[in-house]
């Protein structure tokens, strides 16, 4: 196995009590929450090292101007600050690795994916007072600054370039071919923000059979949210099998079968072949 490595047993259910309990939380700590995923992909990342990350964005977000005015000055002194001065940005290569969608690891490397870039961004943003917010635009995430009427859009993956209309509406139709709408611009919540990093993880995961471990532990942070996909359950079942794991699997195949059996019989009757294919196994 190539690192991170993973935390030992003990130290992973401690990390997972804490994501759920912040998950449930009134008002859930992105960065916390973020940090809770890179401890449970990195071993070496303790308390400590949580805490350095922490403060690194408190000491990042101090040396912004004071209130530098509206949603567009936000955005540049953002860009200065961290685009400019420190470097943060992204590049194709960043999604070859795991590290660019773990919080510490983009601290320390200046590099990411633009989500977690764009989480460096806001957590610093907000500490200094600024109206800002994630944007999950299909393909490529954003943030934003002010109301709706007055928004701003900046990509923290190109330096924290001030985008325009016609910037944004590239974007959207690079990713998906289709028009810009309204509905795509609307503040992306903490929790929805978690779930498509850890989507993120699983798809680099996806791409790498030698790393179910990795595509496992992405899975049941995800179940560990208070609303995600029921397939995601189907998907630790797949999962629990492919790791040999055929009595669990096997028990899970048959848990989901029964949860879609309402809905769709057929594809709960699929799902129960591979429990018995996965009990067979054990032959």
């Amino acid at each position: 196995m190539r690192p991170p490595y993973p935390p030992p047993p003990e130290r992973s259910a401690e990390l997972r009590r804490r994501f759920a309990e912040e998950a449930r939380s009134e008002r859930p700590d992105l960065s916390a929450l973020c940090l809770l995923v890179g401890a449970e992909a990195d071993g070496a990342l303790n308390e400590a090292g949580m805490d350095a990350a922490q403060v690194e964005l408190d000491a990042l977000a101090g040396q912004l101007p004071f209130r530098p005015g509206g949603p567009r000055s936000w955005a540049v002194a953002l860009r200065e600050l961290l685009g400019e001065r420190y470097g943060f940005h992204g590049s194709g290569a960043d999604y070859q690795r795991l590290e660019s969608s773990l919080l510490h690891e983009v601290l320390q490397r200046r590099r990411g994916l633009p989500i977690l870039l764009s989480v460096v961004w806001m957590e610093v943003a907000r500490r200094a007072g600024a109206p800002v917010y994630g944007v999950a635009l299909p393909g490529h995430f954003v943030v934003g600054f002010g109301p709706t009427d007055d928004q701003v859009l900046a990509d923290p993956f190109d330096g924290g370039r001030v985008l325009t209309g016609g910037d944004a509406e590239l974007l959207v139709a690079g990713a998906t071919g289709s028009p810009l709408q309204p509905s795509m611009l609307t503040p992306a919540d903490p929790l929805d923000v978690v779930l498509r990093i850890l989507n993120n993880i699983r798809a680099w995961a996806a791409a790498r059979p030698e790393r179910t471990d990795v595509a496992l532990w992405a899975v049941e942070l995800s179940l560990l949210l208070p609303s995600h996909p029921a397939r995601l359950r189907f998907e630790r079942a797949q999962l629990l099998v492919q790791r040999g794991d055929f009595v669990d699997g096997a028990v899970e195949l048959e848990e989901y079968a029964e949860l879609i059996s309402a809905v769709d019989e057929s594809a709960a009757a699929r799902v129960r072949e591979q429990a018995q294919a996965a009990r067979a196994m054990l032959n």
